[in-house]
C-alpha cells in the first residue's frame, strides 16, 4: 500500500461532534441522534493526488503531530483515568475492545473498500470544564481504494468529517493523516498541514472481526483522546 498526501472534496451534511469553530449541533450529546444523508458521498480523488510518498508516514506528519504519537500510551492512560474518576466509569466499561489500549490485533489490518458505519467516542477533556466522556451516535464513513493501492478513510457525515491516508506502520498498526472539515458550509477537507487546527494524526488498528478503530491522541479539540470506530 502506498501513500499519500493530498486529501480531497466531499461530505454530506448533517450534525455531529462541534466545540471550536464548528457549532455544536447534531453530534452534541444533549441533542437527538441526527439521521444521515444517504446521498453523502466522497467525491473522486485528482489523480494528482494519487501520488505514493516513499518517505511513509513519518516524512508527512509534523513534528509535533509525530510526537503526539509518541505519547500514544500517555493519552490513554490520563484520558480514560479521567472519564472514570469523573463518574463514566461504567459506560467506559460497556465499550469493550473499543477501549483497550491492548486491543490492536495483527494480521488483516486494511479494511475492505466500501461503506461502514462509524461513531466517535472522546475521553478526557481537552480543557477544564469539558466533558470527560462523550459518546455520538453512528455516522457513515467509507473507505476507498485508490488506483495506486492507497486506502483513503472518510467520515462522510456529521459536523466534523474527515479524511485522509491510511499509512502502513507495524504489523498491528495503521497511521492515519488527514484533516477535518466543520460544519454544514464546508464542501470539502483541507490539505494536512495546510491548517494545522484541522490535521488529524492517528493510529488505525483491527479490534475484531470486521471492526477497526482509529485512535487520535491529543486532537486538536475538545478531548485528550479521540476514538472513530468502524464496523461492518
Amino acid at each position: 500500500m502506498r501513500t499519500l498526501i493530498a486529501v480531497a472534496s466531499v461530505a454530506a451534511l448533517l450534525a455531529a461532534c462541534g466545540d471550536n469553530p464548528p457549532p455544536s449541533t447534531g453530534d452534541s450529546p444533549a441533542a437527538p441522534a441526527p439521521a444521515e444523508n444517504p446521498a453523502a458521498a466522497p467525491a473522486p480523488i485528482p489523480e494528482k493526488a494519487e501520488q505514493a510518498e516513499a518517505s511513509g508516514w513519518r516524512g508527512i506528519a509534523s513534528a509535533a503531530d509525530a510526537a503526539n504519537l509518541g505519547r500514544l500510551d500517555e493519552a490513554w492512560r490520563l484520558a480514560r483515568a479521567e472519564a472514570e474518576d469523573k463518574g463514566f466509569a461504567s459506560q467506559v466499561e460497556a465499550l469493550g475492545p473499543l477501549v483497550d489500549p491492548n486491543a490492536g490485533q495483527a494480521g488483516r489490518l486494511q479494511p475492505s473498500p466500501g461503506t461502514y458505519r462509524c461513531r466517535t467516542v472522546k475521553l478526557g477533556a481537552k480543557a477544564e470544564g469539558g466533558l470527560a466522556y462523550v459518546a455520538y451516535p453512528f455516522f457513515r464513513c467509507t473507505v476507498e481504494l485508490t488506483p495506486g493501492g492507497d486506502l483513503i478513510l472518510t467520515k462522510t457525515t456529521g459536523s466534523q468529517r474527515t479524511r485522509g491516508l491510511l499509512y502502513p506502520d507495524t504489523d498491528r498498526r495503521l497511521v492515519f493523516i488527514g484533516a477535518q472539515a466543520w460544519g454544514a458550509d464546508e464542501t470539502g477537507f483541507p490539505a494536512y498541514g495546510a491548517q494545522s487546527e484541522r490535521d488529524q494524526v492517528g493510529v488505525f488498528e483491527r479490534i475484531g472481526p470486521e471492526r477497526w478503530r482509529m485512535v487520535v491522541p491529543w486532537p486538536r479539540v475538545e478531548s485528550k483522546l479521540e476514538i472513530l470506530e468502524l464496523a461492518r
